[in-house]
């Protein structure tokens, strides 16, 4: 059986959102190991990466079992992910974790309000809190890594931010 359409919306919005985490921190994790990062970046990245390869995982499965339409536009999301992931791994292992914190405060903010509407789908709210959990935990190691000394700190979150927020808006619909 499908899925009402706002919560085709809200899984089609989820896979999409993790599969652009997982591109981010591919891009993230080509650049920086060949510059030579820091055995501990490179650890937190990758385990980062692991956990929103599941999330994704969990969002596949999903996805399939209730018939939802994935984004059409994955391909965009594949090559943006992975842009992002590299730009900001090429202005410095502290950029990287900037632009960690700034998509991880859009997440927490868009799981929060999907939390809200689900009191009615408690498996998948359930998935949804724990998701946003683990989010929360990649934002604060990336603040403890230092992502608020980049230079132009500030601007590079806002920047991010919307970029975030925008992806969000187009998945649900496109």
């Amino acid at each position: 059986m499908r899925p009402k359409k706002s919560l085709s919306r809200m899984l089609r919005v989820n896979q999409a959102g993790e599969y652009g985490a997982k591109r981010i921190y591919a891009g993230q994790l080509a650049v920086l190991k060949r510059k030579g990062a820091s055995k501990e970046t490179i650890e937190q990245i990758s385990h980062m990466a692991e956990q929103e390869q599941v999330h994704l995982d969990t969002f596949n499965k999903m996805v399939a079992a209730g018939q939802v339409r994935p984004t059409a536009l994955q391909p965009l999301w594949h090559v943006a992910g992975f842009a992002l992931g590299a730009v900001t791994a090429m202005m410095g292992e502290r950029a990287a974790m900037a632009c960690t914190v700034a998509v991880e405060e859009v997440i927490d903010e868009h799981y929060a309000q999907q939390s809200e509407q689900l009191k009615d789908e408690p498996e998948l709210k359930k998935v949804v809190d724990q998701f946003r959990a683990e989010e929360l935990e990649h934002k604060q190691t990336a603040l403890d890594a230092g992502a608020e000394q980049t230079v132009g700190y500030p601007v590079l979150r806002k920047v991010i931010q919307a970029g975030s927020k925008a992806a969000i808006w187009i998945a649900e619909r496109v």
